[in-house]
C-alpha cells in the first residue's frame, strides 16, 4: 500500500479553512443534489453579508483582484448571482464564497488544498494568480452548467494561473462536481456520482482519474505528460491524484483526516477506520438517503459523542483536543447549496446560510431565484451590532459556548424548530407560487418578499433566546452569596 511523504509541510497559503460536503441526487431524500461548506476564517470575527448582484452587460469587463493584483479578462454579459462576500472587501478583497446564478447553477469556492513541495517545485504557485478572493465573481455570472464552471474556471487557471491550493464545488440540476487546483496551472475535477456523497477537509482528496472518460472527469491540458516528465506518480500502475498532488503529513492527521472520519463514521454505519488513517475515501456511499438535516449536523459537528469532541465530557483533556474540530468558533459562515429537479416553479434552488458558529446558530433556507436579500444579512459592520444577522448569530453563539452545559438544551431546541419552521416555510411558499401562476418578474419580487419574512421571523427567535439566555446568566456570577432574603 502506497506510503505519502512525511514531510511537515506548511499550510499557510490561504486566508481560510473549511470542510466540504457533496451529495448526489440519488444519495438525497428527496432528489436534491446538494453541495456544502463551512467557511472558516484565521480569525474569530471576519464579519459577512449576504446579497445580490444584478445581471449586467458591460463591454471589455475585467476583475481586478485587490489581493493578489491579478486583472481578468471575462465575458461582457453576466447573470444575476447571490454571494456571501466580505462585508469589508476593501483589504483582503471580496470572497464570495457561495453563489447561485439566475441559470441555477451554483458555485461554492473555495476548500483550501496543499500542494506537495514535488509538485510545487515544477508547477510553483502564482504570485498575482487567481486566488479564492476572486473565483465566484469570476466565475458563476457567466457558467450555464456544472461543467462549464469546470470548463470554464480550467482556462482561466491555464491562462493566469493559481496563487493558492484550491477546491471548488459546482451544482446544478443535474450533476454535482469537484475540482481541485493544488498548484500553478494543473488542476483535475470529477462529477460526483449520483447515488454517492464526497468529503472534502483541507486536503488534496480527489483519487483515481480515468483519462477514457471525460464525461466524468476534466484535468488541464498537457497533466499527464507533466507528471511523466518529472516523475511524480509514486505508484506502479494508475493516476490517483492525491497520491501524486497532495499531502499526507501530521497536520493532515491532526487538522484534517479526522474531519473525514468523522462524517464518514456518521453517514455510513458500516465505515471502519481510523481518525489519522491516509486512506479514508473521497467519494462514498452512505447508509441511507441524506437530507438536508443531514448535511447540516454534519457540518455542525464537533466530534460530538464522541472522546475527542471539545466541548464534550468523554476521554480525556487531550482526547477533547487533539484534532480540529468541523464546526468552530471561527466559522463565519456556512452553506447547503440545495437544488430540488423535480421542482420546476422557479423556486428550486436554495442557499441555506448560517452565519457564526453552526453547531449553534441554524441553516437558514433563503431561495436563490431573487433580486435582493434580507436587510440584516446585507448590514456587518466591524463592531458589534446586533441589527446584523452576522454579529446577533456571533454573540449567541458566544453566549452559548460560554454557558454550553446549561445552554444547550434550549440552544438545541431552538434549532429543531428552526428546523422544522424551515421545512414548513419552503413547503408554504412554493405552494403559493404553484396556486399563484407567478413567473418571470413577480415570481422574483414574491421569493424575495417570502426571504424577507423568514429572516425576519428567524431573527425574532434568535433575539428572544439570546435575551433569555442573557438574563439567565446574570445569576451565573462569581461575586455572590447566599443572603438571606430579609437582608
Amino acid at each position: 500500500m502506497f506510503k505519502y511523504c512525511k514531510g511537515d509541510f506548511s499550510m499557510t497559503n490561504s486566508r481560510s479553512s473549511c470542510t466540504t460536503l457533496i451529495v448526489g441526487k440519488k444519495a438525497s431524500i428527496d432528489g436534491s443534489i446538494m453541495i456544502a461548506r463551512n467557511e472558516d476564517h484565521h480569525d474569530t470575527i471576519d464579519p459577512k453579508i449576504f446579497v445580490v448582484q444584478q445581471a449586467s452587460d458591460v463591454a471589455n469587463r475585467t476583475y481586478h483582484s485587490v489581493h493578489t493584483g491579478v486583472t481578468v479578462d471575462l465575458p461582457s454579459k453576466a447573470m444575476r448571482c447571490t454571494y456571501v462576500p466580505q462585508a469589508d472587501p476593501s483589504v483582503e478583497g471580496e470572497y464570495g464564497q457561495a453563489s447561485w446564478n439566475s441559470d441555477n447553477v451554483s458555485i461554492s469556492a473555495t476548500e483550501s488544498v496543499y500542494g506537495n513541495p514535488r509538485v510545487l517545485a515544477y508547477d510553483p504557485l502564482v504570485e498575482d494568480g487567481i486566488a479564492e478572493d476572486a473565483l465566484n465573481h469570476i466565475v458563476a455570472p457567466f457558467i450555464h452548467s456544472a461543467r462549464e464552471g469546470v470548463e470554464f474556471l480550467g482556462k482561466l487557471i491555464e491562462k493566469y494561473g493559481s496563487a493558492e491550493g484550491n477546491g471548488i464545488l459546482f451544482a446544478d440540476k443535474d450533476e454535482a462536481w469537484y475540482m481541485e487546483i493544488p498548484c500553478g496551472h494543473h488542476y483535475v475535477a470529477v462529477r460526483i456520482p449520483d447515488d454517492c456523497y464526497a468529503v472534502a477537509p483541507n486536503q488534496v482528496s480527489i483519487e483515481d482519474i480515468d483519462f477514457n472518460d471525460p464525461a466524468n472527469y476534466i484535468w488541464s491540458t498537457g497533466i499527464q505528460e507533466f507528471v511523466n516528465e518529472h516523475k511524480l506518480n509514486p505508484d506502479r500502475e494508475g493516476f490517483v491524484f492525491r497520491h501524486i498532488f497532495g499531502t499526507s503529513n501530521v497536520k493532515d492527521r491532526v487538522y484534517n483526516t479526522p474531519r473525514a472520519w468523522f462524517i464518514h463514521t456518521y453517514l455510513d454505519e458500516e465505515f471502519y477506520d481510523e481518525p489519522t488513517s491516509p486512506y479514508l475515501p473521497f467519494i462514498n456511499k452512505a447508509d441511507r438517503l441524506l437530507s438536508v438535516e443531514d448535511v447540516a449536523y454534519c457540518l455542525s459537528s464537533h466530534y460530538n459523542e464522541t472522546e475527542f469532541d471539545p466541548i464534550g465530557h468523554m476521554g480525556t483533556e487531550a482526547s477533547r483536543k487533539r484534532f480540529r474540530a468541523i464546526s468552530l468558533s471561527r466559522t463565519q459562515e456556512s452553506h447547503i447549496m440545495q437544488i430540488q429537479p423535480e421542482i420546476t416553479n422557479g423556486s428550486q434552488a436554495i442557499q441555506w446560510l448560517s452565519f457564526a458558529t453552526n453547531a449553534f446558530t441554524p441553516y437558514v433556507p433563503f431561495f436563490a431565484n431573487v433580486n435582493d436579500t434580507p436587510k440584516a444579512y446585507q448590514y456587518s459592520p466591524n463592531k458589534l451590532d446586533t441589527n446584523s444577522a452576522y454579529w446577533l448569530f456571533k454573540l449567541l453563539s458566544y453566549v452559548v459556548e460560554s454557558h454550553y452545559d446549561t445552554f444547550a438544551d434550549k440552544d438545541n431546541a431552538y434549532l429543531y424548530e428552526m428546523q422544522s419552521y424551515s421545512r414548513k416555510r419552503i413547503a408554504e411558499v412554493r405552494k403559493a407560487v404553484t396556486e399563484q401562476k407567478l413567473t418571470g418578474g413577480a415570481l422574483t419580487n414574491y421569493l424575495t418578499e417570502a426571504n424577507q419574512v423568514t429572516a425576519d421571523y428567524v431573527l425574532t427567535k434568535t433575539r428572544n433566546l439570546l435575551t433569555d439566555l442573557l438574563q439567565q446568566s446574570l445569576s451565573f456570577s462569581k461575586m455572590s452569596f447566599t443572603m438571606d432574603k430579609n437582608l
